[in-house]
This record gives structure tokens, C-alpha cells and sequence, in this order.
């Protein structure tokens, strides 16, 4: 069930009566409400992989209970054990398993051996490095005696499966999440109307922005012998958008419509097209993940803590497993490698956290060498997502060789993209009022949070009407969202 269709359009204000004029009073059944209609939410994608989430849930349930239960270290660390490798090896089987055999066959074949090799014919679980990793983050945390585990099976459960988080994130902690869900909820009309306004910002930035995007960067893309360089430098710009639309999109209609029964997610994106550095960019783009990997990865590998090696290691070592964690496919490692490079400056330098706020924070316009240092992080960027896009490396590079070829310096083909649904230069003006609209509301959570609040109400909701629109015009095609492919 998609959150640009027509079934989750029906399928929202259902679950939210329920949710508020039946349950309102009693938490449990609040809770087991969310639990049945995350359930639900997840079978539409394909019922059978539901026992998959089931059953991972169980597994972390009861060995968080048993680690809690544990006499002695010994049975402690064999159930925390037991839970890692059982995740692991389900998330490596399902999305990892023919990238290795394929790769090992392969490499022998380079030092003339050929050898026949079983792959698996399966169908990636919907969202299995997001619960996975929901699981894992649980484990650890009682492991390491951050957290006790939670005794109430119904309360966990909606931790691991909560429907607006299950698919593509954020990813939660239980630190987080948890007391939220065991906590008594009223109705509290403000942040319900927050959380639409939420939603219909995330609604626009998905179909009007990135798919309408999508159109251009798989134009350019998918023939990029065809066309000249600066024409593959404009599929580069826009699939730069149509990702940052596509999951920047799909976190904030998960955010709001969390908000909408009381609960708060973590924040995933915070206008990371607006840094100064890669540094700044990682802390703003999938914020999540990036925090997930830092405190379960980065810092027991000792952090930044053993001098400039220690930091370098480490550093490669987060961005390649990142690069890794999004896809078995070269592409993406090498695109976490190159990120990693992008940031070494700054980390060998100590200046990685140099822009710690939101860039022109209390003027209208950034200086000089606040643009130029956006530029050329957006540039860095767009670089290394043609790898992210591209089916493999002899794609990414072809694509790339013909960028920095002679053609780079010629007009970009507009005949290229007439099959889209929209002119080239009508995109070209929808990303501009994007981004504006995008600048404005920079010191928020997300754009609309307060854009327009102090505005007539004629003119303010003229504007929420003007993008639910635009919105309802594009809609119509539910394209799937990027990241429920990770």
C-alpha cells in the first residue's frame, strides 16, 4: 500500500477514527488498533513475508527478555548472539546472498576458473533492512544495559512495525519510540493539523517533484550514449531531486501521519541540499541512518578517539557498510567510498563539524562563501549519486566519461526529454519554486511547518490549495518510493 494512493487514502482516515472515537480512552486497544492496521498495512505489499516480520519480532522479543532474565554473562551474550546472527543471516540471505556468490564466481573466472553457482530466486522483503535494523538497535541497547526489555508483547510489536515507519524508515530507537507508545495519548488538534501539513508537503515533494523528475533522469539514464554531457549533467541534477523528493517525501508523510495518532518520529532530512560541507550534508540527509551507524558502528570501532588514522579508518569503514546496507550491487559501494573520500578533508582537518546550524540562520540570503560552499557540496553530491543510479559500474562510468567529454560544453537537448510530462524548462521552473519554498521554511522541521501562519488566512490556505493542486493534478501514477527497494 502505497502512501501516494488511493488505498491509503481510504485506508488513513479509517485507521484514525478508529483510532480516536473507539479507542480513545484505552491505550491498549490504541495500541493493538495500530498493531492490527500495521499488520494489515504490511500484508497489502505481499502477505507471505508478514510471517518474516512476525517472526523477527518474536525472535527480539523474547531474546531481549532472556538477555534481561540472564543469571550470568555467558547466557546473556549467547541469546544476544543468537538474535544477531538469525537477523543478519536473514537480511544477508534475502539481499546479499547472489551479490556474494555472483561476485566470488565472477572473480575466479578474472583468474580462469569457471564455476557454476546456485542463486536464490527470491523477492526482497519490503522494508527488511528497516525492521532489521529496528531489531538490532533493541538488542543491542539491553546488551549493553542502556534499556530494559519490554515485557509487553503488543507494545513491542507496534515499536517494530508501527505502519508510517515500517517500510522505508526513519529508523526508530526504542529510547524513542517506546515510552511514546506505552504512554496514554489524547487528541491534540494542533499537531494533528502539523501533521497534515506534513503530509501535504510530502505528498508534493513525491509526485510533483520526484516522480514528475523521474521522467528526466531516466531519459538520460537509460541512453546516456544518446545524449550530449551537459544533458547528462541535467539527469544528474534532477535525480538529485528525485531522490532527496522521493525519501525526503515518503519521511514526511510518515511524520505526519505519526502525529496524527500523537507520536513523534525521528526527524530523517533537514534540507541537507542546503550544506556547506559533506559533513553537513551527512548530517542532514537520512539522519537516521547516519545516527544508527555512528552509535552502533562508528563509535564501538573507537569513534575519533586514537588519532587521525583511527578517525580515517573508521570513517571508510561507516560510509562502505552505508553504501553496502542500501544494496548488493557495486554501485552503491563504490558510492559510499566516494562520500567518504568527499568528507576526508574535513575529517582530517578536525572540521567536520564546523556547520553544526542551518546555513543564513538569521539573515534572508547566505553570503558569497556560503553559496559557493553549497554549490560545490551539491555538485560533490550529484557526482556520486550517477553511481547510486546507475545499474552497475560499467553504466556509472560510461556515464560519467561522457559527461567530461567535449559535449559537456554544448546546449543541452531539449528534444531529449519531449516523451516526459512535463517542458524541460516548466521542471526547470518547478524545481525553482520547490527550492524557494524549500529556503523559506529551512529553520523548520520541514517546509510548512510555519510558512504561511502569519499570513491572511484567505492567502494561507489559497497557498495550501494552490500545492494540494498541483499535487492532485500530477497524482495518478503511485509510483513506488525509492527507498522500499533498501
Amino acid at each position: 500500500m502505497l502512501f501516494n494512493s488511493l488505498d491509503f487514502a481510504v485506508f488513513l482516515p479509517i485507521v484514525f477514527f478508529l483510532y480516536w472515537l473507539i479507542a480513545k480512552h484505552n491505550l491498549r486497544f490504541q495500541n493493538i488498533l495500530l498493531l492490527g492496521a500495521s499488520y494489515y498495512f504490511y500484508a497489502c505489499w505481499d502477505w507471505r513475508f508478514l510471517f518474516l516480520l512476525m517472526f523477527s519480532t518474536l525472535l527480539d522479543y523474547f531474546t531481549g527478555l532472556k538477555m534481561q532474565d540472564a543469571e550470568g554473562k555467558t547466557t546473556k551474550r549467547f541469546w544476544f548472539w543468537l538474535s544477531i546472527i538469525i537477523n543478519l543471516g536473514f537480511l544477508g540471505i534475502f539481499k546479499y546472498y547472489n551479490f556474494f556468490v555472483e561476485s566470488f564466481a565472477e572473480g575466479l573466472s578474472k583468474l580462469g576458473w569457471k564455476v557454476d553457482v546456485w542463486t536464490l530466486n527470491i523477492i526482497l522483503p519490503v522494508g527488511i533492512s528497516f525492521y532489521t535494523f529496528h531489531g538490532l538497535s533493541y538488542v543491542i541497547d539491553i546488551y549493553k544495559e542502556r534499556i530494559k526489555a519490554e515485557r509487553n508483547f503488543v507494545d513491542y510489536a507496534v515499536f517494530v512495525s508501527f505502519f508510517p515507519l515500517l517500510v522505508a524508515g526513519p529508523i526508530e530507537r526504542a529510547t524513542h519510540l517506546l515510552p511514546q507508545i506505552k504512554r496514554q495519548r489524547s487528541f491534540d488538534y494542533a499537531k494533528a493539523v502539523n501533521g497534515l501539513r506534513q503530509i501535504l508537503w510530502g505528498l508534493f515533494k513525491k509526485i510533483v517533484i520526484a516522480d514528475n523528475c523521474a521522467e528526466f533522469a531516466n531519459i538520460a539514464f537509460n541512453s546516456p550514449d544518446h545524449y550530449y554531457g551537459s544533458t547528462l549533467v541535467l539527469g544528474a541534477v534532477f535525480f538529485a531531486f528525485q531522490i532527496y523528493g522521493d525519501f525526503s517525501g515518503y519521511s514526511d508523510i510518515a511524520l505526519g501521519t505519526a502525529r496524527l495518532f500523537g507520536i513523534e518520529l525521528l526527524r530523517n532530512f533537514a534540507f541537507p541540499y542546503f550544506s556547506r560541507d559533506i559533513a553537513e550534508f551527512w548530517r542532514r540527509w537520512h539522519i537516521s541512518l547516519s545516527s544508527w551507524f555512528k552509535d552502533y558502528l562508528y563509535i564501538p570501532l573507537g569513534g575519533s578517539k586514537g588519532g587521525s588514522w583511527m578517525r580515517i579508518r573508521n570513517t571508510f569503514i561507516i560510509f562502505i557498510v552505508s553504501g553496502f546496507w542500501h544494496g548488493a550491487n557495486w554501485t552503491f559501494i563504490v558510492w559510499g567510498a566516494l562520500n567518504a573520500v568527499f568528507i576526508m578533508p574535513s575529517i582530517i582537518s578536525n572540521t567536520n563539524r564546523s556547520n553544526l546550524d542551518i546555513v543564513a540562520k538569521n539573515t534572508a540570503l547566505p553570503s558569497l562563501k556560503e553559496f559557493i560552499q553549497i554549490i560545490a557540496t551539491f555538485v560533490l553530491t550529484v557526482f556520486a549519486w550517477i553511481f547510486f543510479r546507475a545499474e552497475n559500474l560499467g553504466h556509472a562510468v560510461a556515464y560519467v566519461s561522457k559527461i567530461f567529454s567535449s559535449s559537456l560544453f554544448t546546449v543541452p537537448e531539449g528534444s531529449a526529454f519531449i516523451g516526459a510530462r512535463v517542458h524541460p524548462l516548466g521542471m526547470l521552473l518547478l524545481l525553482t519554486v520547490f527550492v524557494f519554498i524549500e529556503w523559506l521554511g529551512r529553520r523548520n522541521e520541514y517546509a510548512l511547518e510555519s510558512l504561511g501562519l502569519s499570513w491572511n488566512r484567505i492567502i494561507r490556505w489559497s497557498f495550501y490549495a494552490v500545492i494540494a493542486l498541483v499535487t492532485l493534478l500530477y497524482s495518478g501514477k503511485s509510483e513506488e518510493f525509492i527507498y522500499f527497494q533498501f
